[in-house]
């Protein structure tokens, strides 16, 4: 039997990081291009998706902001965060397998009554990541060490775990990093996909999209070349392996 494909959507407008995230999702999903769809939804938004006819769904990063005043997003702005309301309504009610990374935290977590908000941004980098209790019991986290380093960046993120979720990360500069809704609705706020070479691309890419002062783009490179990532993909290599599934 075939396995069902795999849906990821991405909201990078930029063609080199967003085909750069996409490969970063397939190696460390150990994915290959035959076993997704893949959703730009910069572009048009997102589709009407029947999810009986997919596997999961992978969200990753984006420049947008949930917390932007509304009169200042953009209309794919708007149509995307209408769309993915009407999606997570769906993948909510039927407990869908999913991740969201970064922006996908967000637009999970403000979906799910969270504040999102700039309180607990945290600058380009690395950081400790500390699993909860009920964490060390997530497949995706087992047998992981109580701490792991992590690449973030983001210019806001959730204040309060969202309604009916459970924590499953932490750090100390930003209090929501993981959690779970249900059984299979999942998001982080570090990147489980990204690397050092990715996280290079994108200091290069957004120096003056806000994240950072412009001149620090250098110093902040020198600085991610010498993070050593190795937990993150696995996170995306096992959330691939238990949702897996075959045509019936």
């Amino acid at each position: 039997m075939i396995p069902k494909p795999f849906i990821i959507i991405q909201l990078r407008p930029e063609n080199e990081t967003s085909d750069n995230e996409f490969q970063s999702f397939l190696k460390y999903g150990k994915l290959n291009v035959n076993d997704v769809k893949r959703i730009r939804a910069e572009r048009n938004g997102i589709p009407d998706i029947n999810l009986k006819n997919y596997s999961a769904i992978i969200v990753g990063g984006s420049p947008f902001d949930i917390s932007t005043p509304e009169n200042k997003k953009s209309e794919i702005q708007k149509k995307i965060e209408k769309d993915f309301k009407k999606l997570l309504d769906k993948i909510i009610q039927n407990d869908f397998p999913f991740i969201g990374a970064c922006s996908g935290s967000g637009i999970l977590g403000n979906h799910c009554g969270a504040k999102i908000t700039s309180k607990y941004s945290e600058p380009v980098g690395g950081v400790d990541i500390e699993i909860t209790d009920v964490g060390k019991k997530d497949f995706l986290l087992q047998g992981f060490p109580s701490s792991f380093r992590a690449l973030v960046g983001h210019k806001e993120a959730c204040e309060n775990v969202p309604k009916n979720a459970v924590l499953l990360a932490s750090s100390k500069t930003c209090p929501v990093q993981m959690y779970r809704i249900k059984n299979n609705i999942y998001a982080t706020q570090f990147h489980p996909e990204a690397d050092t070479q990715a996280f290079i691309l994108r200091i290069k890419t957004y120096k003056n999209y806000g994240y950072f002062p412009p001149e620090n783009a250098e110093k902040l490179i020198e600085s991610i070349k010498h993070e050593v990532i190795t937990e993150p993909k696995k996170i995306l290599e096992r959330f691939v392996l238990k949702y897996k599934k075959m045509q019936s």
